[in-house]
């Protein structure tokens, strides 16, 4: 079920402000990435479960950020269909530094063909980088879409070390 009372919180981070939304208890709902604009339905009354879901998950997020922290230890309630849940389940699995494709992911979901419908549930994703949608790449290994553009991803993919930083930018 999709909380109806969010409690959003700005967070600067070296990619530009982000913002996230935790419910009423203090679970990470929501991730809004630099690019994705900003809710206006924020709560000025936080209680004290959203303010302390709040600040775990702002420093979680610096942790990250600053190479401290590579699993995060949040709870959490994405909002989406059943088969969204079950993709966004296994990119939690996906460790850092590494990276796996559309097609693998719907390989071992036992969908033939089912890379573009991994890659819709991986773009709906509500609570990216915590669950790291970043991770995904093309079958060639080339980076295909992500809500927060493309050179957010190759940032975070560069920040994890899959990629070097002195690699030739593709786009």
């Amino acid at each position: 079920m999709c909380p109806v009372d969010l409690f959003r919180s700005r967070i600067e981070t070296p990619f530009g402000p982000m913002q996230v939304a935790v419910d009423a208890e203090g679970v990470l709902v929501e991730v809004l990435l630099p690019n994705r604009g900003r809710r206006e339905e924020t709560r000025t009354c936080f209680t004290p479960e959203a303010r302390e879901g709040t600040r775990a998950v702002r420093a979680q997020l610096h942790e990250y950020f600053s190479c401290r922290r590579r699993d995060f230890d949040l709870r959490l309630n994405p909002c989406g269909s059943a088969f969204e849940q079950i993709v966004w389940e296994r990119l939690r699995a996906i460790p850092y530094g590494l990276t796996t494709s559309y097609g693998a992911i719907a390989g071992e979901l036992g969908l033939r063909n089912g890379a573009r419908a991994v890659g819709r549930a991986n773009g709906a994703n509500p609570i990216p980088i915590v669950i790291p949608c970043h991770r995904v790449v093309g079958t060639d290994g080339t980076l295909t879409g992500y809500g927060g553009g493309l050179p957010l991803k190759r940032a975070l993919l560069e920040l994890e070390g899959v990629i070097d930083p002195a690699a030739p930018r593709l786009f």
